[in-house]
């Protein structure tokens, strides 16, 4: 008899994780379920889930970039995004940072244990709906394009510059960032300096509503 996957789950909406928790369990061993993308990172080290199913719009660390984290630490955790962001740029990001299955969320019902059955195979997992974005964007480059320079993920700016990005959006403050990301505050300050220098941009607020169009935050 085949051992049920361990999944591993992050989801910062209670309704969202119950629904999925409640999908899950009878074909499925759930060993947690997380709030934001940094506690994502840390159980998916000490837990080594089969597959963790992450959503992108996470608070303090966005689950793309998390995804990463973990791809880079254990490449042999499997990750499937659970999103409402069906974007052709975010898709792309995703399988970038090593993802095996983009799931929508209004979908999860009827396709999110198929992704697992797929992921568990080896083979990828992309729902219908994204699918037909991508063919519509190779056919038509201009339509999917994001708002204000958000596009591909914020891919101008560093790892470690998004991060910052994400946790000034979220409106934590300099030295709060500093202690979250265990530097300096005057590294802090440089990043954020370095920040709004790439990207024109001149204030909080700015960088807030970049983060938001770049995907960089749960805030919406």
């Amino acid at each position: 008899m085949t051992n049920p996957c361990r999944v591993l789950l992050a989801a910062d909406h209670m309704l969202v994780a119950e629904g999925i928790r409640k999908l899950l369990e009878p074909t499925c061993e759930l060993v947690d379920i997380v709030a934001d993308g940094r506690s994502l990172v840390a159980a998916a080290s000490a837990l080594q889930p089969d597959i963790a199913i992450v959503d992108i719009s996470l608070p303090l660390l966005n689950g793309l970039d998390a995804s990463r984290q973990i791809k880079k630490a254990d490449p042999n955790i499997k990750i499937i995004i659970l999103t409402m962001h069906s974007e052709p740029n975010f898709v792309t990001q995703a399988f970038r940072m090593g993802v095996s299955g983009y799931v929508l969320k209004q979908a999860a019902g009827s396709e999110l244990l198929q992704a697992i059955d797929e992921v568990r195979k080896g083979r990828a997992f992309v729902s219908p709906l994204v699918t037909q974005g991508l063919v519509d964007q190779a056919v038509n480059p201009t339509s999917s394009a994001s708002p204000q320079g958000g596009d591909d993920f914020a891919q101008c700016l560093s790892s470690r510059q998004r991060e910052v990005l994400q946790l000034v959006a979220e409106g934590k403050a300099t030295k709060e960032i500093a202690s979250i990301l265990s530097v300096s505050i005057k590294t802090v300050e440089f990043h954020k300096t370095r920040i709004m220098k790439e990207l024109g941009l001149r204030s909080a607020a700015e960088l807030t509503k970049y983060a938001i169009s770049a995907g960089l935050t749960s805030i919406h």
